[in-house]
């Protein structure tokens, strides 16, 4: 029994570790656009190859967040950068922010899908 309570406890108390994930809207992403060359910034695209094959942003670089490849790329990555992460809709980019955050990067954002993006004017490669 104190071992069944104990167990619930536990699953009852916030994670250590549980962090939000900092979105801001492609509008918001469009102003912190021109940062990209700087070597403090990167943009990832971690949607499919596929995806990325069909269009783009430029200034982006591509790693698939569902074949596992981003997991094993972002080990490299220097933490103290800023991240700006997008998918299709938003949901794998929020994922992958997160995987960030709970390994030790703090500038990480999702900037939602990819369609938002382009349709608030932001340079693109089809």
């Amino acid at each position: 029994m104190t071992i069944m309570a104990a167990g619930l406890m536990s699953c009852s108390s916030p994670q250590q570790g549980d962090t939000k994930v900092k979105t801001i809207s492609a509008t918001e992403y469009k102003a912190h656009h021109e940062k990209i060359d700087n070597k403090e910034v990167m943009l990832v695209d971690v949607r499919t190859p596929a995806e990325f094959e069909a269009g783009h942003l430029e200034k982006t670089q591509h790693t698939d967040f569902l074949s596992g490849e981003f997991e094993k790329e972002m080990q490299h990555w220097d933490k103290n950068k800023t991240y700006y992460l997008y998918c299709a809709s938003g949901n794998r980019s929020g994922k992958a922010a997160k995987m960030m955050e709970e390994a030790g990067f703090e500038n990480v954002y999702n900037v939602g899908g990819y369609l938002d993006l382009k349709s608030a004017g932001l340079p693109v490669k089809e």
